[in-house]
């Protein structure tokens, strides 16, 4: 059968862990704070971090010229 939707890519979750000095602490919980009043929900840190770094990621155009040129060579296999 010939669908117009592929097949789905993989979405199971990787979990990392990882140590953030204490001033960069202070300020994911002020942002986090600050997401609250501004939309009035409330979301732990460690919720809002993946999204942050997919915003981060997403807007890096020097980041995205380099990640398109590893694609192009097959230096991202893995």
């Amino acid at each position: 059968m010939d669908l117009k939707l592929p097949k789905l890519p993989d979405r199971t979750p990787v979990k990392l862990a990882i140590t953030v000095p204490p001033d960069l602490h202070r300020a994911l919980t002020d942002y986090a704070a600050i997401y609250n009043d501004a939309y009035g929900q409330s979301e732990p840190v460690a919720e809002l971090i993946p999204h942050m770094l997919a915003s981060f990621l997403a807007s890096d155009r020097g980041f995205a010229k380099a990640r398109d040129s590893l694609t192009k060579t097959g230096k991202n296999d893995g």
